[in-house]
């Protein structure tokens, strides 16, 4: 099956037998501490074939997380248009979600890599972001570790009432060409 590799991931469309442990992985309450609840097994087959959708009408989404080693399904990783009105739409974020058993071993990262080296160098994107609620810590070091760049002020997330313990968001971005250009790069920099 094709699709995106890293050392230790393949980042591929959605299959069937993903849909049980991923609804498995959207029940758990330490998983989805950072979203306003847990998923019933039906919204979670919901969001498996939106995602599937995406992907089947774009050609890139967030990809079924699978470990290359196993063959076992981990989570997501990947690219999304997102529906809600952002302050900062339209944009393509880039997020993930997976099992807590291989949360701290660089698999986030990793994938995350991938789908942004994707990104820029096959789909020609001239940005992507990431967002998540401010205590979400873990989700921003990983942001951090892929060179993505805090913007300076929060938001509410549209979706959440103003005064929920989840609304106030922080955002992160890349862009596809460095943020401040080389100056030896520049065809005058003799002329310096």
């Amino acid at each position: 099956m094709s699709g995106i590799l890293s050392p230790r991931l393949l980042l591929r469309q959605w299959k069937q037998s993903d849909f049980e442990p991923f609804a498995r992985l959207n029940a758990d309450p330490e998983v989805m501490s950072y979203f306003p609840t847990t998923l019933s097994r039906s919204e979670s087959d919901e969001l498996a074939c939106r995602h599937q959708g995406f992907i089947e009408e774009h050609g890139w989404g967030r990809w079924a997380a699978e470990e290359r080693a196993t063959g076992h399904f981990l989570g997501f990783i990947g690219l999304y248009i997102p529906p809600a009105a952002l302050p900062f739409a339209p944009c393509v974020e880039i997020g993930w979600r997976l099992a807590k058993s291989h949360w701290g071993t660089g698999l986030a990262t990793e994938g995350a890599a991938a789908a942004l080296s994707h990104a820029f160098d096959t789909l020609n994107m001239a940005e992507v972001v990431s967002f998540t609620p401010i205590h979400n810590v873990r989700s921003q070091a990983v942001m951090q570790r892929l060179g993505m760049r805090r913007d300076k002020f929060t938001f509410a997330h549209p979706s959440l009432p103003q005064n929920h313990r989840l609304s106030e968001h922080c955002l992160y971005r890349i862009s596809s060409s460095p943020a401040v250009p080389d100056p030896s790069a520049s065809p005058h920099a003799k002329d310096r």
